[in-house]
């Protein structure tokens, strides 16, 4: 049995209430809030291990992509967003706030239940790497995996835990290919191993962030067909 709180800030009170008794009923702890304002409180007072935030918090100050913004500078707790829109730019918007997944309504209960027992197990999976391959550095990245910690052109980098763990698996890899069913595996869990589309967002705002030119990677490259791998230089 479970004792883990979960923070859900969602100004439908009718979705709230259900997505709380489905949560309880699975034996989380959960706290919920309507508006910004009471889910951050909440989230400093009780200090949850995860949070579902909506994006779309109607006649309140702050969106959910603020809320996972102000989350994230204080924590690293996994953050599920919920959305309405099924729009690529909302994705991208989500990963970029410092989401770790998102899902989008009308959901189905048992797939949510899933990503909640998946990104807690990834928070609670903590492995001590091997001193090998803990340390890339060239003239413009470097990526110290035992400190999490990227720099690109001297700049710190900010990645959310999950992106990370995928900079993290695929250096760790280098120079071989991992599978596309294998990365999702590894930083995702088996909930996820079919969907590569999925993926393919993940990488693509991995590159925003750590290529010169993501349009033109020179680092994390597409093996058709195959999977992805760290390209040293």
């Amino acid at each position: 049995m479970t004792t883990e709180k979960i923070l859900i800030v969602e100004d439908e009170p009718e979705a709230l209430r259900m997505l709380e008794l489905f949560l309880k009923s699975n034996f989380y702890t959960v706290i919920t809030a309507q508006n910004s304002k009471d889910g951050l409180r909440l989230l400093y007072e009780n200090q949850p291990e995860l949070a579902i935030l909506d994006i779309e918090l109607i006649g309140d100050d702050l969106t959910g992509f603020d809320i996972c913004q102000r989350i994230r500078e204080i924590s690293d707790i996994p953050i599920i967003m919920l959305t309405g829109i099924d729009d690529p730019n909302y994705v991208i918007r989500c990963l970029e706030a410092g989401a770790d997944d998102y899902i989008t309504k009308p959901y189905n209960k048992n797939v949510l239940l899933a990503r909640v027992r998946s990104n807690l197990r990834r928070a609670n999976n903590i492995i001590m790497k091997e001193l090998n391959n803990t340390i890339y550095e060239d003239d413009f990245l470097m990526i110290n995996l035992l400190e999490r910690r990227v720099l690109c052109d001297s700049e710190p980098v900010k990645l959310s835990p999950t992106e990370f763990n995928l900079l993290s698996a695929l250096l760790e890899n280098s120079p071989r290919v991992v599978e596309y069913s294998s990365l999702l595996l590894k930083v995702w869990g088996r909930e996820y191993v079919d969907d590569v589309d999925y993926l393919r967002v993940y990488i693509w705002h991995l590159r925003r962030k750590i290529e010169q030119n993501p349009k033109d990677p020179i680092y994390l490259i597409n093996e058709i067909g195959v999977g992805y791998r760290f390209e040293k230089q």
